[in-house]
């Protein structure tokens, strides 16, 4: 699942770059994995409860994908990597997942959640970064910065 979330993240900067952009581009992907099952976003309400009834009670990964590719006119380099973040969520009833589904929060959103929304009081423990499960993880992209900024200099 890793070098799977990885592959998605460089293959969205390879395609921005390859449409003529110049300059230094970052993608970015991420998933959520549930005992090596890809949990993506829900096709509607079923879908979101059927996904949260599956995350109740239970821990879960969630991989982003991170790559940083800078093209110029001589050259193109890139980096990748991928932090993962562990999320561990209490037993969930029917009512609090029927009701949190209802909100519309789940859609769009891989694993049918928003941590950082009305998901927040699912969650027990996380292990890792929760820049990663909100978004984007800010202590990865800041290494593939420096390790890219470094092999520019490198030439």
């Amino acid at each position: 699942m890793r070098d799977a979330v990885r592959t998605i993240a460089r293959r969205k900067a390879v395609a921005v770059a390859a449409r003529g952009v110049v300059g230094t581009l970052l993608a970015a992907d991420t998933v959520i994995d549930l005992d090596g099952e890809l949990l993506g976003k829900p096709s509607d309400g079923a879908d979101a409860t059927r996904m949260l009834v599956r995350l109740s009670g239970r821990a879960h990964a969630v991989h982003t994908g991170v790559a940083l590719l800078h093209t110029s006119a001589s050259r193109t380099l890139g980096v990748d990597g991928v932090a993962t973040s562990t999320v561990h969520f209490r037993a969930l009833a029917a009512a609090e997942i029927a009701a949190y589904v209802a909100t519309g929060e789940p859609f769009g959103k891989s694993g049918s959640y928003a941590i950082q929304g009305g998901a927040a009081r699912f969650m027990t423990r996380l292990d890792g970064d929760l820049d990663n499960v909100v978004g984007l993880p800010l202590g990865l992209v800041r290494l593939l910065a420096a390790t890219l900024a470094s092999r520019l200099r490198a030439g």
